[in-house]
Parts: structure tokens; C-alpha cells; sequence
């Protein structure tokens, strides 16, 4: 198993408890295991009884899991304010006005959170030591274009880049009559910058593909089985294969000595699920590695540790 693993999936259909649950599995067999929460929801703290925040945080009765969760609104602002200094440090006096309204434009525009989300992960990618870190990711739309930046922005970058070293080449020509420039391209604070994101963008694709393993949640209905279909194929087309699907919120069949409505009703409805759990196991590569019922209560404690026994994924580190 892969040190980066990825849980997503439509909303609401569960990934938080199942990537929790898979955590307690990692840290149960001694692993030192980090859950980093991406969904705004932040179930986390619901799952554990216990209050996170964007730094590595112990959690309560275990020797070796901690919880951070990434709140995407605080990553824009550090984000585009860490933007707003290396601007400043870049130009005149008399256009930082203009920076502070970009600025503030910018915390609007679509793809602000994504960038700022994915500037965290590269730091959790780079900076955790642990031996396994578990990601709950936000809904599928969000976390596909999350994964897709190394591959958009990537390329941008190499554009902007060569446009910047060329405008340099030509102003330092300028300045000299076109004679060779006194200076290069060495030093110049954009042309660093732009090339430090470059190395990022390549380092995150580089991960992602080589170091992460990525599993999908969905729940027995039509819609989770379409979204969850379009998700693995447009993973595949990243080069980020699904290694796994995790069928959750199945329904509990009653006794064979149970009748009434609800008995029906429930009969009726497990037949359902199975014809879709069927269809997953099917029509989708990634084999189905966990089918997990519904619990009549929210699952923490025992019941986590119920969960994370019913899922097939496996805990160990490669070799």
C-alpha cells in the first residue's frame, strides 16, 4: 500500500467514516498514521468527539493517529496573502493599491480554493513524516479539480515562465543597445518564484502518481453509481487509477420470521441494493473491496472499529 492514501466520492455518501475508519485500521497495526480532512463539512471531529484545526493533533486514546483539518477558506487567505508579500517585494509603491483590489477580487474567482487547497497538500506531501497519511477529500467535482492542477497549471506555468525570461532577455538588450544583457535571468525574484511552483506542480503529479493509492465511496443508488463512474474515468484519464470501490450505507435485511410493511420494505429494498452492488462488482475494474451496513447509530468508538474491519484495503507499507 501506497504511504498517500485518497478517499472520495459524491457527498454525503460517507467517505469521512469510511477514511476514519481506515485510519484507526493504519494506526490499530502500530502504523503512524495522519487523517487530513479537505471537506468543508469537517465530520472528523464528529467521529472522534474531539475538536481539530489545520495543524497535526493528537487524537484522544490513541498512540499513533492524529487529525488536521484544512479550512479552505483560511488556506485562501494565507494563500493569496502570501501572494500580496511577494508582490509587494516586486514592485513599486505606487501600484500596491492595485495589488490589495486584486487581491481581494481574487479571493472570489473560481479555482481560489483549489489552488489554495493544493498548495496545503503539496505542504502535508513534502512536510508529514508519518508513515501513512489518510486523505478525506471533498466532493468528487472538487476533488478532481483539485487533482488536475499539476497537469493545467503546469503547463501555464512553463508558458509564463518563458514569456518572463524572454521579456527579461529583451528589457536587459534594450537597456544596452543590443549588446549581450548584463545580467540573465538569474536573480530575478518572478522568474524564482515561477520556477519554485513549476518544481511544486511537478513534485504533487509525481506523488500523486507514483506514491498514492485512491479509493472511491459510493452508496447503492443510481446517482452515487453515475458520479462514481464518471470519477474513475476521469481519474484515469490523470494516470490516477482507482484501486478500489467501498460500498457503504447498505441496508440490513430482516429476520426471515419478520413481516409487516417494514419487513417488505426492507426485503424490497435490499434486492435493490444488491442488483447495484452487483452492477459495481460488474461493469467497474476497481474491484468493490468493502460493502458496509448502515448502523443505527453515528459510527464512533466500537462501531469504527466494526467499520474499519470490513474493509479489504490492506494497512501495510511498501517495501
Amino acid at each position: 500500500m501506497d504511504r498517500f492514501v485518497f478517499f472520495g466520492g459524491k457527498g454525503g455518501v460517507g467517505k469521512t467514516t469510511v477514511s476514519s475508519a481506515y485510519a484507526h485500521k493504519c494506526a490499530g497495526a502500530g502504523l503512524d498514521t495522519l487523517l487530513v480532512s479537505t471537506d468543508p463539512a469537517h465530520s472528523t471531529a464528529d467521529v472522534f468527539d474531539q475538536s481539530f484545526d489545520d495543524d497535526p493533533t493528537p487524537v484522544d486514546g490513541y498512540d499513533s493517529l492524529e487529525v488536521m483539518e484544512i479550512d479552505p477558506e483560511e488556506a485562501v487567505d494565507e494563500h493569496l496573502m502570501g501572494i500580496k508579500r511577494q508582490l509587494g517585494d516586486q514592485v513599486s509603491p505606487a501600484i500596491v493599491n492595485e495589488i490589495d483590489r486584486q487581491i481581494e477580487l481574487a479571493h472570489q474567482t473560481p479555482g481560489a480554493h483549489e489552488a489554495a487547497l493544493f498548495d496545503r497538500f503539496i505542504d502535508v506531501m513534502r512536510e508529514s513524516d508519518h508513515d501513512r497519511v489518510v486523505f478525506d477529500t471533498s466532493p468528487t467535482g472538487g476533488t478532481l479539480r483539485l487533482l488536475s492542477l499539476p497537469e493545467y497549471l503546469g503547463g501555464w506555468i512553463d508558458r509564463l515562465l518563458s514569456k518572463r525570461e524572454a521579456s527579461v532577455d529583451l528589457y536587459e538588450k534594450s537597456a544596452i543597445g543590443g549588446r549581450e544583457p548584463r545580467r540573465t535571468a538569474v536573480g530575478d525574484p518572478i522568474i524564482a518564484r515561477l520556477r519554485e511552483r513549476k518544481e511544486n506542480f511537478e513534485f504533487a503529479g509525481r506523488t500523486l502518481r507514483e506514491e498514492a493509492t485512491f479509493y472511491l465511496v459510493a452508496n447503492p443508488d443510481e446517482l452515487s453509481i453515475r458520479e462514481t463512474r464518471r470519477s474513475v474515468a476521469s481519474l484515469a484519464e490523470r494516470d490516477l487509477p482507482v484501486a478500489g470501490l467501498v460500498v457503504n450505507r447498505l441496508t440490513p435485511e430482516p429476520e426471515s420470521h419478520e413481516e409487516g410493511r417494514g419487513a417488505r420494505f426492507l426485503r424490497d429494498r435490499v434486492a435493490t441494493e444488491r442488483e447495484r452492488v452487483r452492477e459495481l462488482e460488474e461493469t467497474f475494474d476497481p474491484p468493490v473491496v468493502a460493502t458496509i451496513e448502515t448502523r443505527v447509530a453515528e459510527v464512533k468508538g466500537d462501531l469504527l472499529d466494526e467499520v474499519a474491519r470490513e474493509l479489504d484495503i490492506a494497512v501495510d507499507l511498501p517495501a
